[in-house]
């Protein structure tokens, strides 16, 4: 990957850790929970890839989860590698840091770095450019968050001081600080000596290394309890898609006069001894109506944007490979099909006895219960072109859910 100048786009690498235990989360691990669909930490890292600052990304993971995380389909294209971090978080950070160095100018001492809690999915672009250009200016920067509630200091279950709030903040991530700087910093107190460090600012102010500070941001939370999930949940998504577990519905339409040869290919199967309907791909006006219908609910497109009729697409390809495809750009999306219903309009040839053999293929080709699917025929009151029997057209309605992200494709 090409680098820009210290000011340029994408000339700051980034290490997101995400190697953490969740204690605090009830047992589950709450990088993974579903937000709309999406693991919390697909959130984190889309929100920072999106900071136009931020070139290369290196995810530091627990060793157990490198090789699923590693092929997880929404890791954005700015994470050029999954690594094992350590059982302390300095190590975790120092082991990205380490994989950076291996691309092309990361050993640079300028070059500067930014480490990103998994758990905050709510880092705003405008956050990372703040402390990136405080880092570029002096050396070490975090976002810190000043404190609205008056602070007390217990001792025995009795209020020993009020202390100033107006001295004090809450640290936030991104942390920044040039590479020189915080390998200084690692030959004062290597990542896997004695010594613990809580964040990189505690590192650099153990070596008495200034650390500039910026204003924090309220909304860049941090998911540490079930509740904070549940915040994050309601900003990402919305409170009312939240509650409705992410339903979208999407609407689709093809038509295909016929042409020569046979046989049709209709809704997933092939009905011989019927004249096969001219196009690009195969035909099949049942299933790119259905791929237009779920792409339309993910707010992917259409299929004619998706796979245009040229030499990109091969020609006489199958609607079936064309619903997978667009099956895998839905669950990526984060959904997953909950419904169907096709309707199929042709005079020729009669489709009565074989609307159950279709509605069985739709649903062994999206991963759907058959009770999920319904297909429908009219002859179109032989009016117009499909009612004159010149060719075949079908619209179909595709409601889809939040829960698709790293769901298996049907087989």
């Amino acid at each position: 990957m090409t680098t820009t100048t210290a000011a340029g786009r994408g000339a700051v690498d980034a290490v997101v850790v995400a190697a953490g235990g969740s204690r605090r989360m009830a047992g589950s691990d709450k990088l993974a929970a579903q937000i709309g669909g999406r693991p919390l930490l697909a959130w984190t890292l889309e929100r920072l890839a999106a900071a136009p600052e931020i070139g290369r990304i290196v995810v530091v993971t627990a060793a157990d989860r490198l090789a699923a995380m590693g092929r997880a389909s929404w890791l954005p294209s700015a994470v050029i590698d999954v690594v094992a971090g350590g059982p302390r978080r300095q190590e975790s950070v120092a082991a990205g840091v380490a994989r950076l160095a291996q691309e092309p100018g990361g050993a640079d001492p300028g070059r500067l770095i930014l480490v990103q809690d998994g758990a905050r999915p709510l880092v705003s672009t405008d956050l990372v450019a703040a402390v990136a250009a405080a880092t570029r200016e002096h050396g070490a920067a975090i976002p810190v968050l000043a404190l609205a509630e008056t602070v007390k200091r217990v001792a025995r279950g009795r209020i020993a001081e009020t202390l100033d709030r107006a001295a004090l903040g809450t640290a936030q991530t991104p942390q920044g600080v040039r590479r020189g700087i915080l390998e200084q910093a690692y030959a004062a107190f290597p990542p896997d000596g004695p010594a613990t460090f809580t964040d990189e600012a505690a590192l650099l102010e153990a070596c008495g290394i200034p650390v500039h500070a910026v204003a924090g941001d309220p909304m860049n939370l941090k998911v540490t309890v079930p509740e904070d999930l549940a915040r994050a949940e309601a900003t990402l998504i919305g409170p009312a898609a939240a509650r409705a577990g992410g339903i979208r519905v999407g609407f689709g339409t093809d038509g295909h006069p016929f042409g020569p040869g046979e046989p049709l290919a209709l809704g997933g199967i092939k009905i011989e001894g019927a004249p096969r309907l001219h196009g690009h791909s195969d035909g099949d006006v049942a299933l790119h109506a259905l791929a237009d219908a779920l792409l339309g609910a993910c707010g992917l497109g259409d299929l004619g944007r998706q796979f245009p009729a040229g030499p990109e697409t091969p020609a006489g390809i199958a609607g079936a490979e064309l619903i997978r495809a667009v099956l895998g750009r839905v669950i990526d999306a984060g959904y997953r099909p909950s419904s169907l219903d096709l309707t199929i309009v042709a005079a020729r040839p009669s489709l009565a006895g074989y609307l159950d053999e279709m509605r069985l293929a739709i649903a062994g080709l999206v991963g759907l219960d058959a009770s999920r699917v319904n297909v429908k025929a009219s002859t179109g009151n032989l009016e117009g072109w499909e009612g004159a029997g010149r060719g075949i057209s079908a619209s179909a309605v595709a409601v889809v859910e939040a829960g698709g992200a790293g769901r298996p494709l049907p087989q």
